[in-house]
């Protein structure tokens, strides 16, 4: 790996584009080799795992609100949407915009933590669509998917958003433009202006995740794959972005993130070397933000012979990223409140536990349902709930050996008559370090589980996803899974919005 040491310079100091990060990112993403075969392999899974979670959403209002407005761009041999036939094809940025919208709503794709946070599966549904467009076969996307990965894992080990109150999709539309230069094998130069122009646009407040959160928390991976798609689009006609978008004097270190005097060490691989941070990536087996995976683990293993109704008491130890995200530590009434939307309730690790030691399950539409948050004795439990920072749990979160890293902790159930149950576990089950980690038979699990699909679709989007680096141009087009005639999917815009206007 080359590490690159990142931060602000002056303006008289002309910071050549060769000692810029945009231009390290760009460089990479020009030249990255062919992905390793175990690397090759979980970009299946994950694609598998991707197309199973969004599959559920094709009815929930924030997707079929997306996929209204991608109906409003038709484009002959474009890109497909999730659940509809070939005969139905947008322009790739909005099919990245719907599909991207369908696979972030649920909170059940993959996950990966570091300084920042980061759900890198939220580049696929992007990749996809270009590839559909532009005719690129399985070997390209495999590789660009491989590409995106890397990128943000990179940036989120290096450069924490969430420390300076950021969204962290800034962080995932330089990875997809990334990915999209290796899909489409472009130069460094109209990569590194796309990588400028995308970093400058996709920074927002992380309030999208705070306080009520809306359904916009499912739209911005979508929305970032548009902007990504849009921007390497401008640089491949000869356009020119602001840069040094990172090292500026006026950009986004010195007034985004931790100001002219930080420094960050951003490390990529070296020329030659290939790919390989989807493999520190991690699945979920719960449709819950990350940080309660483990947490819903370990309530299951707690709860048998457990009296609920005599708890005084839950108080989790955990990481202050935990403790401050999901847990009493955001400071969020909302995240107490039985008419909490959905978006924020699996932003609650209080909320999740209770139901968690309630039912013993969890489920991504039940276990959220409007009279489940309601319930009298949820409510109790959930209110009796609370988590604390812990300087142990801490160092483990931010462990250099991923062997060592923790996004768990210790849960201790204090009963009314002085009893206490506790117990502790660093990573959920499903994780790589935990006591089931997932291969592809899972995620392959995860997709029967979650599919509405009729069985004879369902084995042949699986035969097609498991070979995905084989697929030719016409494979990865027929990849795109279609529902059932009595889905009564809309195929054709629903006339609410600007974009209907004027359209037969």
């Amino acid at each position: 790996m080359d590490r690159f040491d990142v931060h602000v310079h002056a303006s008289q100091a002309r910071l050549p584009r060769e000692r810029q990060l945009a231009w390290h990112i760009a460089q990479f993403a020009a030249n990255v080799p062919t992905p390793d075969a175990d690397v090759a392999a979980l970009v299946a899974a994950r694609v598998i795992d991707s197309l199973a979670v969004a599959l559920p959403t094709l009815g929930r209002h924030p997707v079929r609100t997306a996929r209204a407005m991608a109906l409003a761009h038709p484009r002959p041999g474009g890109a497909l949407l999730l659940g509809l036939s070939e005969t139905v094809t947008v322009h790739a940025e909005w099919a990245a915009w719907a599909n991207g919208t369908a696979v972030r709503e649920l909170d059940f794709n993959d996950t990966f933590l570091a300084a920042d946070y980061s759900h890198p599966a939220d580049c696929i549904a992007p990749l996809l669509a270009v590839a559909q467009q532009t005719g690129q076969g399985g070997k390209a996307l495999t590789r660009a998917i491989a590409t995106a990965y890397e990128v943000q894992v990179a940036l989120v080990k290096a450069i924490s958003l969430h420390a300076q109150k950021k969204d962290h999709v800034a962080h995932l539309a330089p990875a997809m433009v990334a990915g999209l230069g290796a899909l489409l094998g472009l130069k460094a130069p109209v990569v590194y202006q796309a990588v400028n122009l995308a970093v400058h646009l996709a920074f927002s407040t992380r309030q999208s995740r705070k306080g009520e959160i809306s359904s916009w928390k499912a739209s911005v991976p979508g929305f970032a794959g548009k902007l990504a798609i849009e921007s390497l689009d401008r640089a491949m006609r000869g356009e020119a972005a602001p840069s040094p978008i990172y090292e500026g004097e006026d950009s986004v270190i010195a007034w985004m993130l931790a100001g002219p005097d930080a420094r960050y060490a951003v490390a990529l691989p070296s020329p030659g070397e290939a790919p390989r941070g989807i493999m520190e990536t991690y699945a979920k087996a719960h449709s819950a933000e990350y940080h309660s995976q483990a947490m819903i683990d370990l309530a299951f293993e707690l709860r048998p012979g457990l009296p609920l109704e005599r708890i005084a008491e839950v108080v989790i130890h955990t990481s202050d990223h935990s403790h401050k995200v999901i847990g009493t530590g955001a400071n969020d009434p909302q995240k107490l409140d039985p008419e909490a939307s959905r978006e924020t309730l699996d932003h609650s690790l209080m909320y999740i536990v209770a139901v968690a030691l309630e039912d013993g399950e969890w489920h991504h539409e039940t276990s959220y349902a409007p009279a489940r948050a309601r319930r009298p004795s949820t409510v109790a439990l959930w209110h009796k709930v609370r988590t604390l920072g812990d300087a142990g749990w801490n160092a483990r979160y931010h462990a250099a050996d991923p062997a060592m890293r923790a996004f768990g902790g210790r849960m201790e159930i204090r009963l009314d008559d002085g009893r206490v149950v506790a117990g502790e576990l660093a990573v959920a089950h499903a994780h790589p370090n935990g006591k089931r980690p997932w291969g592809l038979a899972d995620h392959v699990a995860k997709f029967n589980a979650l599919s509405p699909l009729a069985e004879p679709e369902c084995q042949r989007v699986l035969g097609l996803a498991r070979r995905l680096a084989d697929l030719d141009a016409a494979g990865l087009r027929a990849l795109n899974p279609i529902l059932p005639p009595a889905a009564a999917l809309p195929a054709k815009a629903d006339g609410t919005g600007i974009f209907d206007y004027g359209l037969a």
